[in-house]
């Protein structure tokens, strides 16, 4: 249960036994619950919206599942539930967490999809994808000569051009660190970590694991730049007399609008997606392409640009704490739980679940068991970890 001493976030609340049953069976006894809830706590009744919110996009109607597979997911969910039951009471190392056995039964609900795996090459001479468990890595704040390590994951808000005000995730206080106003400053957030910044001028960047972001202390008065490698997610403040301008490796992003995820990890093909406004990506021959809302444009090997239009929810969701997948190969799934975890998958492309796909949502909990519980439910597939290894299984027929 949500624990009513602390601030709540709605992600929780989505992972919470009792939320989750009342929005499954809303009893009067539920629905009393809550109301007294609220009245007793008003500042969570924001958190609590925007829970219910999340958890009415989830359409459950719109998921269909020939029965004998949906017997085969209901067997592996009641497993998955007395392997729970039975490691709460042992106490081992792995235990799924107080809320699990809630939050599979939401995930099985609401996950489940046509399970779609390709016909196999008879020789392939593996079953199974093999990962690890990597070292976990601080956050690394460079502000002129100073540098600073974050174990957590952490918000970082430019004070007054002259102060980064840094407020870790667990902790409801905010260090403060003294800049040069003149200063560029880099933020080095590693696999299993994120973090969100606010620049001198108000926007608003989410960086994904993984990222590396370089801005200044305060901008200039003819342009506002930043660099990137990696994912972010950026809500920027309006000023016209002042372009805003992103800079990758392979393209620049000129920010027209507001709301837009630009994705430049090295190990793949860099792309932009935009939620409002507009944007042009201009690359290195100097030609620009305009996007408009739900649109995406992908960068190729050769320097091409190819725009498409897309459900732009699935491709930014990781900021609201949730992944979105429709027939997604289960090999890129794992690239993004890879880093989210800090994890480390061997991805061979002969590998026997090569043809395996997934498509359902993934709510991206603290505890990984969690989460590659809802990737067997979504894939088809199974696991099993040894110390810091995991394995995934194509499921048994």
């Amino acid at each position: 249960m949500i624990d009513k001493n602390a601030e709540a976030t709605h992600l929780q609340y989505l992972k919470d036994e009792k939320f989750i049953e009342w929005m499954l069976t809303p009893t009067d006894e539920l629905i009393t619950y809550w109301q007294h809830f609220i009245e007793e706590h008003p500042e969570e009744r924001g958190h609590l919206l925007k829970a219910k919110e999340l958890f009415n996009q989830f359409d459950l109607s719109s998921y269909t599942l020939p029965e004998e597979k949906k017997q085969k997911a209901v067997e592996r969910l009641e497993k998955s539930l007395r392997d729970y039951r039975q490691r709460r009471k042992v106490r081992r190392l792995l235990i799924l967490g107080t809320s699990s056995a809630a939050a599979i039964l939401l995930l099985f609900l609401f996950l489940f999809d046509r399970f779609r795996t390709a016909e196999l090459p008879a020789d392939a001479s593996k079953d199974f994808y093999v990962g690890n468990e990597l070292e976990s890595k601080d956050i690394l704040l460079y502000t002129g000569d100073q540098t600073t390590t974050f174990e957590e994951n952490i918000d970082v808000t430019i004070k007054n051009d002259q102060v980064l005000q840094v407020k870790k995730e667990k902790s409801t206080d905010a260090d403060e660190i003294e800049i040069d106003r003149n200063a560029i400053n880099r933020l080095v957030v590693p696999y299993g970590k994120r973090s969100k910044v606010i620049l001198s001028d108000g926007t608003q960047i989410w960086l994904n694991a993984g990222s590396t972001l370089i801005f200044p202390s305060t901008f200039g008065n003819k342009t506002r730049e930043i660099k990137l490698r990696g994912e972010m997610f950026a809500e920027v403040a309006h000023d016209k007399e002042r372009p805003f301008l992103v800079e990758t490796e392979h393209f620049s992003v000129n920010v027209y609008g507001t709301r837009f995820n630009l994705s430049a990890y090295e190990e793949s093909n860099p792309w932009v997606v935009l939620v409002e406004g507009s944007v042009g990506i201009k690359t290195e021959g100097n030609r620009e392409m305009k996007l408009k809302p739900n649109e995406k444009a992908i960068r190729y090997e050769d320097g091409s640009l190819e725009r498409s239009q897309v459900d732009v929810s699935s491709l930014v969701s990781w900021k609201d704490g949730y992944l979105t997948y429709m027939e997604t190969p289960i090999y890129e799934v794992l690239r993004q739980i890879e880093r989210y975890y800090n994890l480390s998958f061997n991805l061979d492309d002969h590998v026997s679940l090569q043809g395996v796909t997934c498509s359902g949502k993934i709510i991206l909990s603290d505890n990984l068991d969690n989460v590659l519980t809802a990737l067997t439910l979504i894939s088809d597939t199974r696991y099993q970890r040894e110390n810091k290894s995991i394995y995934i299984y194509r499921s048994e027929t």
